[in-house]
């Protein structure tokens, strides 16, 4: 019966991404990459750019006719180099009344200089298309580069998401991707390419790599998770690797940390968390006056406790904290997949956190679908 309990458990965590998150690193995609046309678009709704925290969770709780848009998970953010927030979810609801689906995979939403606008493909589908064969994409992570003409890089980190039957839990997570976008000065995104970063395998006793990253000048951090598939062990250990901006895409230029240097063999990787206390499969990972946080939900979201990890370098060793917040699962409603946004309404000493929202029973959204976004919380550093 464990076994069962267990599956369940680990497949609501995914199954259920909506409004605002993602991996992400500024990359340079191969130039032979298929060119996406930029016939795309923004809605704007009136936006006044929140002061406090408590301004951010009404404008989420009071939007409901931002077009494109009802309700969504994840929300990672990154900011722009003009000024603009740019956040990417996960699965999102469309108005019943729109043209295209009503459910895609992932979506984008910029905020600031006075509007709220759903980015808005050509055929009002997922931001980042499903493969060809059906697989989607999930974003973990978001990460924006300037350039020095003034055009932002922008790279999204992934989970790929395959369908596997015609139930709500018949999916498996198969790896990781990045898809590239640029953005000029209050301009549209234009997606650039996306890349399969590994084949496809859902084994999650294998690291998800990119389940965060984090951007330390020219270097990248990759995060890794993975799971043993140990009874009654929902938690993910951590790993982490590291490489370059420019040779990110290219997995054979990683090195993984041991335990004592840096190392080609992906085998050598040690877990910085033990899953058997570990994170959520997607977290933030990111820096703060020389102090490394890894910020996520103990046991993920089976767990209660919103934890934070410290250490003095990105490979640890991280050392958690007493729980910052509660975000019980209850019989109602999912709360999952914390993640921090260092960007938004900085102050030294706290981030600010969101986490996903989800209802355990479709008709709960069906009769209300703004309950299917994120909550925002300031929770102090240790």
């Amino acid at each position: 019966m464990h076994a069962e309990f267990r599956r369940r458990v680990l497949l609501v965590v995914f199954a259920i991404f909506l409004v605002p998150i993602v991996i992400a690193a500024a990359l340079l995609l191969a130039p032979d990459e298929e060119q996406t046309p930029s016939s795309t678009w923004l809605d704007c709704i009136p936006f006044e750019r929140p002061k406090t925290v408590e301004d951010i969770n009404d404008f989420v709780v009071d939007a409901r006719g931002t077009p494109g848009f009802v309700g969504g998970d994840v929300g990672a953010s990154t900011q722009l180099s003009d000024g603009r927030n740019l956040w990417v979810f996960g699965d999102t609801l469309r108005p019943p009344d729109e043209p295209g689906p009503t459910m895609v995979r992932n979506s984008m939403l910029l905020t600031g200089n006075g509007c709220a606008s759903v980015y808005r493909p050509a055929d009002n589908g997922a931001a980042i298309p499903d493969r060809e064969d059906g697989v989607g994409y999930w974003p973990t992570s978001v990460n924006a580069i300037p350039r020095a003409d003034g055009v932002d890089r922008i790279a999204v980190g992934l989970m790929r998401v395959r369908t596997t039957g015609s139930g709500m839990w018949d999916f498996e997570i198969v790896g990781s991707s990045v898809a590239r976008f640029e953005v000029a000065a209050n301009d549209v995104p234009e997606l650039i390419g996306v890349r399969d970063l590994d084949a496809d395998d859902a084994s999650m006793g294998e690291p998800l790599w990119g389940a965060a990253t984090a951007v330390d000048g020219e270097r990248v951090y990759v995060y890794g998770t993975a799971n043993p598939g140990e009874p009654y062990v929902f938690g993910y250990s951590l790993q982490v690797a590291r490489t370059t901006v420019d040779e990110y895409l290219d997995m054979t230029s990683w090195e993984y940390w041991d335990g004592t240097t840096w190392s080609r063999d992906p085998e050598s990787a040690l877990s910085l968390v033990p899953a058997a206390e570990g994170v959520s499969r997607v977290l933030s990972v990111f820096e703060q006056n020389g102090s490394w946080y890894a910020v996520s939900k103990r046991l993920d979201f089976v767990g209660n406790d919103l934890v934070i990890w410290k250490a003095p370098a990105p490979e640890g060793p991280f050392v958690p904290s007493p729980p910052v917040a509660q975000i019980p699962t209850d019989d109602k409603f999912l709360q999952y997949m914390p993640l921090a946004h260092p960007e938004l309404l900085p102050e030294n000493g706290s981030v600010v956190v969101s986490w996903s929202v989800n209802a355990m029973h479709p008709k709960t959204l069906e009769d209300d679908p703004s309950l299917y976004r994120p909550r925002f919380l300031r929770v102090p550093l240790p």
